[in-house]
């Protein structure tokens, strides 16, 4: 775990691109990209495009004389000098639609539009917790009293040699118990946890061969937190209805407890 760098999320990066984060808040993101030259080439990439963007629209930003034709009622029909302008006005869009056609895909399109495992992971991760930590009689396929079962079945499923399943007994959560589920189209596993009170908790990987190393992360969804953290081509997502500081804590210690 990096500590150096704060928690930044993806709508972070894209309010700094965008130019809308106060002066505060830009120091902070310009040392996280500092240390994250994958992230600073993608938020590059974003700024670039919307220097494009405003180039390409550069001539059309000022108000004219003929902008009032645009909203003019039908039977106000405008004299023949007008009607030119109209024409002309309207050549220019036709001439506008037909330049963004050919070229707007190479200068809008962003590069890779598929979702990076990063960027996915969290909504993955909430919607595992949202399904199985209601269940009562069913939340997860193997029970912690086959602990040793579960922790080689899922290995092999996920290709971790010696899946060593976090112990957060220290943090008062024990082992309900884990299951196969999707993440990212492939093989992933999620672990189950439960505090005195009944609270619960899931830890989730899955394996992705088009991650990015990430520090830590936080996503927010309603009362659901959740951190997630990319190593190599693994991902892993902690996820509860519990305060973050908690959370956090469990977060630091699986990831002191899993393969690196």
């Amino acid at each position: 775990m990096n500590e150096t760098n704060p928690i930044v999320t993806e709508a972070d990066l894209h309010a700094y691109a965008d130019g809308q984060l106060p002066e505060t808040a830009r120091s902070r993101i310009e040392a996280y990209l500092a240390d994250n030259p994958d992230e600073a080439a993608m938020v590059a990439e974003w700024q670039a495009q919307n220097a494009g963007i405003r180039s390409l629209f550069a001539g059309y930003d000022r108000a004219k004389d003929t902008d009032a034709l645009l909203v003019a009622p039908p039977h106000a029909l405008p004299s023949a000098p007008n009607r030119w302008a109209v024409a002309a006005a309207a050549l220019v869009v036709l001439a506008l639609g037909a330049v963004s056609g050919h070229y707007g895909p190479a200068l809008l399109e962003r590069p890779d539009l598929q979702l990076a495992g990063s960027e996915t992971l969290p909504k993955q991760a909430e919607t595992a917790f949202t399904v199985y930590a209601a269940e009562v009689r069913h939340p997860v396929e193997v029970f912690a009293d086959e602990e040793a079962h579960l922790a080689t079945w899922l290995g092999k499923r996920l290709a971790i040699q010696n899946l060593k399943i976090p112990n957060l007994q220290p943090l008062g959560f024990k082992l309900v118990g884990g299951r196969l589920l999707p993440v990212d189209g492939r093989p992933g596993a999620m672990f189950m946890y439960e505090n005195q009170t009944g609270e619960r908790l899931t830890v989730m990987v899955g394996r992705n061969k088009e991650n990015r190393t990430t520090s830590f992360r936080f996503a927010s969804s309603g009362n659901l937190e959740t951190f997630y953290w990319i190593d190599g081509e693994l991902g892993y997502a902690v996820t509860g209805e519990i305060s973050r500081e908690t959370l956090r804590g469990v977060a630091e210690e699986c990831y002191r407890q899993f393969p690196s």
